[in-house]
């Protein structure tokens, strides 16, 4: 199965409409967004082509294709005009028989993770920096970035997972970096 994971549009129709085009390139199955879909919060300044009334119509074209989990960004609002479900904290998703925990990243993230073992995974976006880092309690953080608002090294980026490996891309599909379970 091949995925495409993305997170922090916050609100720009130039950068989702980027991110759809990249997801029907990849050829994924599924996209999965970890949060923060329309509104660009009082701590990023707005992104290109911000349009949150176009974010909602693309990606309610793409509504049977798309797995989200709520980000500090979402509210009930958004609930109400997206036509997918986008208020779940995480979901879990078990990939060549290790434990994904996906979630946003404001709740569950790095400094109080939820319970992991050793070989699991917590992927989260929330930080706007792709990344990818083990930890001494033997889980592995992953991150792809903000398609938007990229931040650290500002290069905006998402992840593919496919065949037992996350990669995370810049927007012009050069691979940044790959993680394999």
């Amino acid at each position: 199965m091949k995925l495409m994971i993305a997170s922090d549009i916050h609100g720009s129709a130039y950068y989702c409409e980027k991110m759809l085009s990249l997801y029907e390139k990849e050829k994924a199955e599924k996209l999965i967004l970890l949060g923060d879909l329309l509104y660009h919060g009082p701590r990023n300044d707005l992104p290109k082509g911000y349009d949150p009334k176009k974010v909602i119509d693309l990606l309610n074209a793409k509504q049977n294709e798309i797995l989200c989990v709520r980000g500090n960004c979402e509210a009930e609002v958004d609930q109400m005009v997206l036509e997918f479900p986008v208020m779940a904290d995480y979901m879990v998703m078990w990939l060549e028989g290790k434990m994904v925990f996906v979630t946003h990243g404001h709740l569950y993230n790095t400094e109080h993770p939820p319970k992991l073992k050793k070989g699991d995974v917590l992927l989260h976006g929330h930080t706007h920096v792709h990344i990818c880092e083990s930890f001494g309690d033997g889980f592995t953080y992953l991150n792809p970035g903000s398609v938007s608002i990229p931040k650290g090294d500002e290069v905006a980026s998402y992840m593919i997972y496919e065949d037992g490996v996350f990669t995370v891309k810049d927007l012009e599909q050069k691979p940044l970096f790959s993680y394999a379970l």
